[in-house]
């Protein structure tokens, strides 16, 4: 099949088709928008992605991202230090932040362990989050992991790495969602949800 544009707008398509949620043709509606809207949305977009390119780095503490290191959350005089939560990857924190629920400090790993995938414990920030949880300050680890396998497996292991070190450690809940209709939900979170009661 021929080329429909130039080699620079298919670089383009190409590019955002490579990110998630983005297939071909989102790609190609993405990039007529940007093009359509260049002084207004193009530019400004390049510019951005630019300075972002050039600021953005990953915290040396807890592996956010930020354009300071260590991040604003890390530094932040208002959350608790004694408190950790564990996440898979930085979009986990920013839902948690947007929720409002957790003023503590975050942990991220950079993904979960997959024997699948190859994924090993060296290949995550498990040995940063031991270092830190063997510090003085730190009383409980929280594991937000997602309720996978995965997630799972590697809550398991961090358990097991943090079990002599005095801290406490908790997981999220799982179960029903607030509004959810049971009629609506798959078994998993059923069995969870019956497995996770608690007083009325």
């Amino acid at each position: 099949m021929s080329s429909t544009a130039g080699p620079e707008i298919e670089r383009l398509i190409a590019l955002l088709a490579k990110l998630p949620g983005l297939g071909p043709r989102s790609a190609r509606r993405a990039a007529l928008a940007l093009v359509k809207k260049r002084d207004g949305l193009m530019k400004p977009l390049a510019s951005a992605m630019a300075d972002a390119a050039d600021k953005i780095t990953p915290c040396s503490v807890c592996a956010n991202v930020d354009s300071t290191d260590p991040c604003h959350i890390c530094t932040a005089p208002g959350r608790d230090a004694s408190t950790i939560c564990v996440v898979q990857e930085v979009g986990d924190l920013w839902a948690l932040e947007r929720a409002g629920a957790f003023r503590g400090r975050y942990h991220v790993l950079g993904g979960s362990l997959s024997a699948l995938d190859g994924i090993r414990p060296e290949d995550l920030n498990i040995a940063g989050l031991i270092d830190r949880a063997a510090g003085d300050e730190v009383s409980e680890v929280i594991l937000a992991m997602n309720a996978t396998v995965d997630g799972q497996t590697t809550a398991h292991y961090i358990t097991d790495r943090l079990e002599n070190l005095g801290v406490k450690v908790s997981r999220l809940a799982h179960g029903v969602p607030v509004g959810g209709e049971l009629d609506y939900l798959d078994d998993g979170t059923l069995a969870a949800a019956m497995k996770s009661r608690r007083p009325f």
